[in-house]
């Protein structure tokens, strides 16, 4: 036997070797893979299963998916890419982009801690918001007549006619074609008692035997554009029974919508995208089901937000062109579809609804935020703000609300930054820095620090700001500060030694990676000041302020206030709402009004193009100082700055 299996290995080494095939050890998980020689090793760990960080799509941009190969005669020479990104003493070391090194021959390569994907502290949860109980989904236990020769009634015109009695709004039912093909059966060997299930007292989606009316579950999705959230919910009560969330595996070709809807421009990558979205959700199917201990079985209904991109890549549906002026999407109203068409872990029968769009770049999930705070019903001014990769804006009151999108792109989230990461364990996520230089922080679970996440980067701005490290434009000051020293050229303020780090290298902050705060910072705030001014109103006159998103909960509101991110206006006037999103999902799945209000705000919530707008050019760069170039629209930071 040995020697058999010995042969049989010398065989699929010699097939390999012949059909051009090399394998690829990564380490330390010690997984191997055979790939086509002449791919890149971002692709052969894909093809592992291995996680690994690349916020571009592996377009050689971001730098971010380091790894290391010791032997450099198995892979291409360092291409130009590589160099601007890693350091001589790196290159040396073995260190590649694994975007640009492509392997021709057996390999073994390291992933260093830095670029592994590792799970972040994810926000679950948002602003809970009492409604009345009216799902989508009803069931009923009836026991039905058998057949006669005197009633030949149709097995299907049967469970009509005794449902009709229950609740005549079931007069006129459809049913889904898999369940008629053994409605027979089931009929029969249940001895006609049945529990039907019915969406929307329109469509049977289930019949089962016996009575199971007690177990009624539905799905409450988030499927955002760096993670997926869902609430298993009971229809019955209203309760969530588990909150799980997962990162969206979409996240391997590129952090920002752009790059993804470039990678899906054609039908086999869209289906690819839809793939990996799909296996997401049947993570957290999975693992809420067995934290509340339910049969998958027992979920009738998902409801889904998003944005539209992540709208439309779900669906499948052609996305290309939401990249393209005007940004028109293929679909803006309430999308249901059975299962199915998508093929998640639940029974094929059961319905998704995405919730309504606005339009190219403002989604369902903006819907759900408005569902959420309520802004459509308030007489108060309210400005929300819900910060991710893409921002989205809306100012209005039960009058009248505008929104807009804002490309604040995915800096917060540790992309196109250094050392940025996202909110994972041990990720910085407070930082102080006093009048001498000395920097003060902590990180995420108390451990060692990895990176940067987005929160400390405004933390590190405002303090860098506010103790004369850098001027209003974000420069480095020409002082002496024994922390600043130059990496190829660039400035850069070292926030913690090698010595202190997971990593045994320095964090930093560079030049650029302040620049990227300031370009996020700045179009969200020019996106807040051109709505408000298309108000007829001033910032000033706002009454409340909503940020929503999993970013905004970790911020420090008077350093976001100080750097420019947000108005300056009283803090008692902002609140923190969480995931909105999943909290507006989770409306719509157990209210059928708050459906019918999505579709309404969908319609009357007016877009704004504000790249369009004739004075973008000039808010935008207005906003790119710290905290505006204008400081009477920041009284507080002008009167704070005397005192420096």
């Amino acid at each position: 036997m040995p020697t058999t299996i010995g042969n049989n290995r010398r065989l699929v080494a010699l097939a390999a070797e012949k059909k051009n095939m090399v394998e690829v050890c990564f380490k330390p998980a010690g997984r191997k893979v055979w790939v086509q020689g002449g791919s890149t090793l971002l692709e052969a760990a894909e093809e592992a299963g291995i996680a690994v960080r690349s916020e571009c799509g592996g377009e050689g941009i971001c730098g971010k998916c380091k790894i290391i190969v010791k032997d450099s005669d198995v892979a291409n020479e360092v291409t130009e890419a590589e160099m601007k990104h890693l350091s001589r003493l790196e290159i040396n070391s073995g260190y590649r982009l694994a975007c640009r090194s492509r392997i021709w021959r057996d390999a073994t390569v390291m992933i260093p801690f830095e670029s592994r994907l590792i799970t972040r502290e994810f926000q679950v949860g948002g602003l809970e918001k009492t409604v009345d109980l009216s799902p989508a989904v009803n069931k009923f236990y009836v026991c039905l007549p058998e057949p006669t020769l005197s009633d030949v009634r149709s097995d299907l015109q049967r469970l009509i006619d005794v449902l009709s009695h229950q609740s005549p709004d079931t007069s006129k039912l459809d049913i889904d074609y898999r369940i008629l093909r053994k409605l027979a059966k089931i009929l029969r060997d249940a001895d006609w008692k049945v529990t039907i299930t019915v969406w929307h007292n329109r469509r049977i989606i289930a019949v089962e035997p016996g009575d199971t009316s007690d177990k009624l579950f539905g799905l409450a999705l988030d499927v955002g554009t760096s993670k997926i959230v869902a609430h298993l919910v009971n229809l019955m009560t209203g309760e969530t029974t588990s909150a799980v969330a997962v990162e969206n595996p979409q996240t391997t070709h590129g952090e920002d919508i752009v790059t993804r809807l470039a990678f899906g421009a054609d039908e086999v990558s869209l289906r690819k995208l839809q793939k990996l979205s799909i296996q997401g959700i049947n993570k957290l199917i999975q693992e809420a089901c067995v934290n509340a201990r339910v049969d998958s079985n027992s979920i009738y209904e998902v409801v889904a937000v998003g944005n539209t991109a992540m709208h439309h890549l779900l669906l499948a549906v052609q996305a290309n062109y939401l990249a393209l002026s005007p940004f028109a999407p293929v679909v803006k109203r309430l999308t249901s579809v059975p299962n199915n068409s998508l093929n998640t872990n639940l029974r094929q029968t059961s319905m998704i609804t995405f919730l309504p769009i606005i339009a190219g770049f403002v989604g369902s999930d903006t819907i759900a935020d408005a569902l959420t705070t309520g802004i459509h019903e308030s007489n108060e001014l309210s400005l929300l703000i819900d910060i991710g990769t893409n921002t989205e804006v809306l100012v209005g009151n039960s009058d009248d609300i505008i929104s807009c999108s804002c490309a604040s792109g995915p800096a917060f989230e540790g992309a196109h930054i250094k050392h940025g990461v996202k909110a994972v364990r041990g990720a910085i996520e407070k930082v102080q820095i006093d009048s001498n230089s000395k920097v003060h922080y902590s990180t995420i679970g108390n451990t060692r620090p990895l990176g940067l996440c987005g929160s400390a980067m405004i933390d590190i701005v405002a303090s860098m700001f506010k103790s004369g490290i850098i001027d209003d434009r974000g420069r480095f000051k020409d002082r002496h500060i024994p922390r600043i020293q130059r990496d190829i050229g660039e400035k850069e303020f070292v926030i913690v030694s090698k010595e202190e780090t997971a990593t045994s290298r320095e964090i930093t902050v560079t030049q650029k990676d302040i620049n990227e705060i300031q370009l996020a910072k700045a179009a969200i705030f020019a996106g807040c000041s051109i709505l408000t001014k298309r108000k007829d109103i001033e910032l000033r006159d706002l009454d409340r302020v909503f940020i929503a998103g999993a970013f905004g909960n970790g911020i420090n509101l008077e350093n976001a206030r100080l750097i420019g991110l947000i108005p300056d206006l009283p803090i008692k006037k902002v609140t923190f709402v969480g995931n909105a999103a999943i909290s507006g999902a989770k409306i719509a799945l157990v209210s059928k009004k708050a459906r019918d209000t999505a579709n309404i705000l969908s319609k009357r919530i007016r877009y704004c193009e504000i790249t369009l707008e004739p004075d973008f050019k000039t808010e935008f760069a207005h906003a790119m100082f710290i905290p505006h170039k204008d400081l009477s629209r920041f009284p507080s930071v002008k009167e704070m700055l005397k005192g420096v």
